[in-house]
């Protein structure tokens, strides 16, 4: 019997050092993203009691190294397979960065919009902007809660609007503060990447696309993939607190709000099925 009574949230890296993602219930659970390696998960497994026979399968948001890097050894170590979009297995397999590839066997290709089960969730990708081949975000449904994960978003766009609108429980990318890009080392053509609508959602992005999209059934925000020289934990945080505060929404209360660790485990979240 697993561990843990409920459905659990954990994060085992969020950012360009590597993105991965569990949720999962006593009776299956799946990851979101690959970019942390098998030796890391599996000693997070054994310090949080996650029992790997329940996961079965990785889901892919897009072909980015640090998002897939290490999905093929993870599929075949875990014995489960690979879902994304056609365009992002193709993209991964046209990458020479990418040494491992991922079995022919093992990848399940998804459209968007087509809803899939796996383990009793009903998932259902939808199209985010970013510079990469493809790029998803995934709304999982589990009875009445909703939980959706929004990583790399270059801008708000209407499917991502609608996926706030419609979840319970959201991850979403707060990656860089604009004053600490500005002023910081990048240059010019690497700051212009990021803030170019196919890049990254800064802290302030976030906090109005929450803004703009709250409704009371939200419960809880994860913030993710912060930028390790443009952005600090506790600068997200606030930004995006202090902002919802001045719109009326009561963070602490009914809305949780926490920053997911870039390079360390964050969680486990327990998350009350609705």
């Amino acid at each position: 019997m697993s561990l843990f009574p409920s459905f659990i949230f954990l994060s085992f890296g969020s950012g360009s050092c590597g993105n991965c993602y569990y949720l999962g219930t006593p009776d299956g659970a799946i990851l979101i993203d690959a970019g942390v390696g098998m030796r890391k998960l599996g000693k997070a497994f054994n310090d949080y009691g996650v029992n790997r026979t329940l996961i079965k399968a990785i889901l892919l948001t897009h072909d980015h190294s640090d998002h897939v890097k290490h999905a093929a050894k993870l599929a075949s170590n875990l014995g489960v397979p690979v879902y994304a979009l056609r365009e992002v297995h193709s993209g991964m397999l046209a990458n020479r960065f990418i040494v491992h590839k991922i079995e022919e066997s093992r990848r399940q290709y998804i459209e968007i919009g087509t809803p899939f089960q796996v383990c009793g969730f009903t998932i259902t990708a939808f199209p985010v902007p970013h510079d990469s081949t493809a790029n998803v975000g995934y709304t999982i449904t589990l009875g009445d809660t909703i939980f959706s994960l929004m990583t790399d978003v270059g801008e708000v766009t209407t499917e991502v609007a609608q996926a706030l609108q419609r979840s319970t429980h959201v991850v979403l990318e707060a990656n860089y503060d604009p004053d600490l890009l500005r002023t910081g080392h990048y240059p010019y053509i690497l700051q212009e990447r990021i803030r170019n609508g196919r890049g990254h959602l800064s802290n302030f992005q976030c906090a109005e696309a929450l803004i703009q999209n709250y409704h009371p059934a939200l419960r809880h925000v994860w913030l993710c993939h912060l930028s390790g020289d443009n952005n600090r934990p506790e600068l997200a945080h606030e930004t995006v607190r202090s902002l919802l505060a001045s719109s009326n929404i009561p963070v602490g209360t009914s809305l949780q709000l926490d920053v997911l660790q870039r390079a360390k485990t964050t969680g486990p979240f327990e998350i009350i099925r609705l």
